[in-house]
């Protein structure tokens, strides 16, 4: 059959002319950089005059000063919002929010130039289409092979494989890797998978037939079953994952309870389970009004049901925004600083995540019990506190190679919705909710309880922090890894662990011991109120008004540095003084033999009174022929007549009556000082 292409070709030459048209409008504002603009700093009236650059993918702001230049270089998606102020006699203010904290103001001499560039950051920093963002465009000089290198470093399997899984109670399943096709009777045939928020390998019990896990996904929300995400060998104890049940007022599903069930059996130290519900529980009631809510314990008889109470995201990015409006205030009291932090409840919503951790991590090692963990979908707090939990009780997930397994297991393969959470994509923004940066907010608040635990510093996980909005990397890219997949990140992108190992001398804690592992195992962590802290470096690593304070650790690690590099220059040195053979061995000075290591101690030592006359001398050389040396010494001792001026109690210096041989002294006569205590004998 012959078609007419000409039309088709002229619609598609007109589509491509208006791109082309538009991309020709933001580059031609893209070229030319605006002068004499003005940086503010939010905390005082000081600033800095420069030149403002818009490119494809920065705003970038070049300091005038040229002895001190500094260049202030923004991605546009890291831009959260961006506001024209009012104008003013010194130009129009252009207020510009970042999602990693930064706050920048700047003043723009011309109105039009300041309207240009509004509206192109507005187009650029809105994205429709995964195409559009940074990491597509971003290009490291690194060949093929270096990016699929990159993307192998990192091998869940492996990490199960350390867990001691597969093992004779735990097994992976191909359910989630196989489709099932339903047949609609047209010419193709509809696929899906049981879970497309799920990875493809999967762990379930070993007595879990396939008929139980469909049937169990059809009962939960997303079809999000019950499956491992971390196992404790020592106890054989499992931490399981899933979504709520569609159970409403009154339904069950025998599938599900017998999935529960497999799980109880699969731990033979423990007669039931726990059940952890991260939800206040009047939520959860709530949800039961429309067909889903928790498990009815009348139904699953092996669980021990455990609310947690965690915040929604629409309470948890309001809260966010209230604790931003506080450290963005200019002259606030301490008492309205104090007060503003505690209206926020950040710091109370980092204690409940921390506090269901704690819960978790003990019922697996203490009780010794396996627990099921869900919230609502079971993307958002299950993985908060699975991966929590799991950091408390594996010091493997303390390490730099071994975060980044955490994260990629609990995190990025179990579907936690970066895409909608980060703000991606030009979406809905009530989807959108600081839960991965609450955290990584809670392992900082561990890593200030146990600074020797930690073979990371902050600054790693602020870098985290930093890529989970840059999209620079392909890692955080999509709400599920069945995107990801179709997005071709491992083919056309690189990975964020790749670059960040590269750089990991930069992340090093200096105080890490990985002794301390092997006495602390497991963390326990104190969630009494004195324990939390503001995050400064965090909130407020952009704004230079503020005191620069010195790192300690930064300083540690700098002279852990130079003593390797000394060490270093030392072997080098004593390897060619070998080489002309020259000895090396260590020279010990000669020293004089020495009589007595310590002067003579006196005999007397009279505080504030003279020294012993030549004739009380006399007398005791001969006290001392007639009673011997030791019955002098030893009679103060035997009568327990000694007073101590200061440091001890009655009890210990015998503040009795003394015998009638030695009372008729009522005053003490002689003074000694014993180990740093001055003690009068009597």
């Amino acid at each position: 059959m012959h078609l007419n292409l000409v039309p088709v070709i002229r619609m598609w030459m007109f589509f491509a002319c208006v791109a082309i048209l538009t991309d020709f409008k933001i580059c031609a504002e893209l070229d030319c950089p605006v002068e004499q603009v003005k940086l503010l700093d939010r905390f005082n009236n000081k600033s800095v005059t420069g030149t403002l650059h818009l490119t494809a993918t920065h705003l970038i702001f070049v300091e005038s000063n040229s002895a001190s230049a500094q260049e202030i270089w923004i991605l546009h998606h890291h831009i959260a919002s961006v506001e024209k102020l009012s104008l003013t006699t010194s130009g129009c203010p252009l207020l510009i929010q970042c999602r990693n904290f930064r706050v920048v103001h700047f003043v723009i001499p011309r109105e039009r130039d300041c309207h240009d560039i509004y509206s192109s950051l507005l187009r650029l920093l809105r994205p429709v289409s995964y195409d559009e963002l940074y990491a597509f465009s971003y290009n490291p000089k690194q060949n093929d092979q270096q990016r699929e290198e990159g993307w192998q470093l990192i091998d869940l399997a492996a990490e199960f494989e350390r867990m001691g899984v597969p093992c004779d109670q735990w097994q992976m399943t191909d359910v989630n890797r196989e489709y099932k096709c339903i047949d609609n009777g047209s010419d193709y045939k509809f696929c899906a998978k049981v879970c497309e928020t799920y990875p493809r390998d999967l762990y379930v019990p070993i007595t879990a037939s396939k008929p139980i896990i469909v049937g169990s996904s059809k009962f939960r929300s997303k079809g999000r079953f019950p499956v491992l995400t971390y196992f404790y060998q020592e106890k054989k104890a499992a931490v399981c994952r899933c979504s709520q049940p569609l159970s409403g007022f009154s339904a069950r599903c025998l599938e599900d309870e017998h999935m529960l069930q497999a799980i109880s059996k699969a731990n033979h130290n423990s007669r039931y389970i726990y059940v952890m519900d991260t939800r206040p529980k009047l939520n959860a009631l709530a949800n039961r009004a429309a067909g889903k809510g928790y498990e009815n314990e009348d139904n699953y008889s092996n669980i021990r049901f455990q609310f947690v109470g965690i915040e929604n995201i629409h309470v948890m990015r309001g809260s966010l925004q209230k604790l931003l409006e506080v450290i963005g205030t200019r002259s606030l009291s301490m008492p309205d600083y104090l007060e503003g932090l505690e209206n926020s409840g950040w710091l109370r919503h980092i204690k409940a995540i921390m506090d269901a951790a704690i819960f978790l991590a003990k019922a697996v090692t203490v009780e010794g019990a396996s627990v099921l963990v869900h919230c609502s979908d079971g993307w958002d707090r299950t993985a908060q506190v699975c991966a929590l939990g799991s950091l408390l009780m594996d010091p493997y997930y303390r390490t730099i190679k071994g975060f980044m397994v955490l994260i990629e297991k609990d995190w990025i393969s179990f579907g936690h919705k970066f895409a909608d959470r980060c703000d991606q994509l030009d979406t809905d923004p009530k989807e959108v909710s600081p839960i991965f940066t609450q955290f990584l907010e809670c392992v900082w608040q561990l890593t200030e309880q146990f600074p020797q635990a930690f073979e990371f510093s902050e600054w790693f996980l602020i870098q985290i922090h930093e890529h989970i909005h840059s999209c620079q990397f392909g890692n955080f890219l999509g709400n599920s890894q069945r995107q990801r997949e179709d997005l071709q990140l491992k083919e056309r992108t690189y990975s964020l662990w790749a670059h960040l190992l590269s750089e990991k001398q930069n992340y090093l804690n200096p105080l890490y011991s990985p002794s301390f592992a092997e006495s602390h195992p497991v963390l326990e962590p104190s969630t009494q109120a004195y324990h939390f802290k503001f995050w400064r470096n965090m909130y407020h690593q952009y704004d230079r008004s503020m005191h620069p304070r010195q790192s300690i650790l930064k300083q540690v690690l700098t002279l852990k540095e130079s003593n390797r590099e000394l060490e270093a220059t030392v072997q080098a040195l004593k390897a060619k003084l070998q080489k002309f053979g020259v000895s090396t061995s260590p020279l010990k000075p000669k020293t004089p033999p020495i009589e007595r290591s310590l002067p003579p101690r006196p005999q007397s030592l009279i505080l504030g009174a003279p020294l012993l006359s030549r004739k009380e001398v006399q007398q005791e050389e001969e006290d001392e022929e007639v009673f011997g040396v030791e019955a002098r010494e030893d009679a103060p001792a035997s009568t327990g007549g000694e007073r101590t001026v200061e440091g001890s109690s009655a009890t210990e210096n015998g503040y009795g009556e003394l015998p009638g041989s030695f009372g008729s002294k009522n005053e003490p006569a002689v003074v000694t000082l014993e180990f740093g205590v001055a003690r009068m004998t009597c």
